[in-house]
């Protein structure tokens, strides 16, 4: 289940993993994609960070880049940044890539808007999104094709807890 927003009508996600160059910037930029052919694009507001500094300022991982554009999709904006505490008050639902990231995103007091991303999965619910960041072109495809269904899934999930009946 999503947190309800905090401001009626309008919704806040941020996808968060290591560094904010291959996952989190992946799933931004694919549920932005999915959310404007939704017709969804101007109540929802769709960011990605990463829990450590190192790539700050950044573009994104230019195989996670080239997985994207393959696939039709522009990831030329992405600029890497660090996550801030003011996020917990900022946004509706923050997405964890994966189990470690969660733990540092409740440690820092994300609270009950800390989600798992790989919860969402609808073929294997709970999995964790693996980092591709030391592997072949392969493990980007992988870490895309999981990035997709989940946020196929989760555009109607958000339009729910838009339009509560």
């Amino acid at each position: 289940m999503l947190p309800p927003p905090q401001v009626a009508g309008r919704y806040r996600v941020s996808f968060i993993c290591a560094g904010n160059i291959c996952r989190s910037p992946s799933a931004d930029v694919v549920l932005a994609h999915q959310l404007a052919e939704a017709g969804l694009a101007g109540r929802v507001e769709v960011a990605s960070g990463g829990m450590g500094d190192w790539h700050v300022g950044n573009p994104m991982d230019e195989r996670s880049a080239s997985a994207l554009s393959r696939r039709g999709y522009d990831s030329s904006r992405h600029r890497a940044q660090q996550v801030q505490v003011g996020w917990f008050e900022r946004d509706d639902v923050l997405f964890a890539m994966d189990q470690s990231h969660r733990g540092d995103l409740l440690r820092l007091g994300g609270g009950d808007r800390v989600r798992l991303f790989g919860d969402f999965d609808p073929e294997t619910p709970g999995v964790e999104v693996p980092d591709p960041y030391y592997g072949g072109t392969d493990g980007f495809e992988e870490v895309l094709d999981m990035i997709e269904r989940t946020c196929r899934a989760l555009v109607p999930r958000i339009e729910r807890v838009l339009s509560p009946s």
